[in-house]
């Protein structure tokens, strides 16, 4: 999230009028257990609260698999609720999920059947698939990377997506959910693995991106961030 939302909205600073601030609240995880993602989604309100303080004009939720792994449909409640606690605040503010942007992405490339990337253990991954298909996309293969500690997530080599990718049958596939998650790295592949497939790729942080920017009623578009930032859309 405070990666490549910034690098995302710092490169459309290089080709239309408007200009960003960042701002962020943590809340602590260390281990992408369900466990610290339960606890972690709970310090979401203080974060809410917090940022609502700067008065920003939208809010981003960036921990996918922490709203997903709360049960289906999940982000729907999450938002609402966030927006509540900055209008305690005084501070109306749009509050969008990663989660939600990545099943609302889906919707808007038509994807009706994907292949997904995750770098979440196994049955988190389930999770992750389960959510998807609910909100009505059909996850035809997935690769786990099974990676436990979040800071290794963070690290995790954005150049051996395209292979992993490669490795997977994507051939009936709408589009390539690239990275279900915000904090794996991966915008550096998604035109190599746009070249590399034909299909448009959409990652948790792109989706983020699009929903953020359609927040602030900005057109969504950001050069080299795949087909859903093409301005296409």
């Amino acid at each position: 999230m405070e990666t490549e939302i910034p690098a995302m909205l710092t490169a459309r600073q290089l080709i239309r009028p408007e200009r960003f601030t960042f701002h962020s609240s943590r809340m602590r995880m260390k281990t992408v257990s369900k466990e610290e993602l339960a606890a972690m989604d709970g310090e979401s309100d203080r974060c809410a609260l917090e940022l609502s303080d700067a008065a920003v004009d939208v809010m981003g939720y960036a921990c996918l698999v922490a709203i997903m792994s709360m049960g289906p449909g999940y982000h729907r409640e999450s938002q609402k609720r966030l927006r509540e606690r900055t209008k305690e605040n005084g501070q109306e503010t749009e509050v969008v999920t990663s989660a939600g942007a990545l099943v609302d992405a889906l919707k808007v490339l038509g994807a009706k059947k994907v292949v997904v990337v995750a770098p979440y253990m196994k049955p988190l991954t389930e999770m992750v698939v389960d959510y998807i298909q609910r909100e009505g996309t059909e996850v035809l293969e997935y690769r786990a990377l099974e990676i436990p500690n979040n800071l290794d997530v963070a690290r995790h080599d954005t150049g051996k997506l395209p292979d992993i990718v490669a490795g997977m049958d994507f051939s009936d596939a709408d589009a390539i959910v690239l990275s279900a998650c915000v904090q794996m790295p991966s915008l550096a592949a998604v035109p190599k693995v746009e070249a590399l497939t034909g299909k448009p790729v959409v990652t948790a942080a792109i989706a983020t991106t699009y929903q953020m920017l359609k927040a602030l009623d900005l057109e969504p578009v950001v050069p080299g961030a795949g087909a859903l930032l093409s301005g296409a859309y």
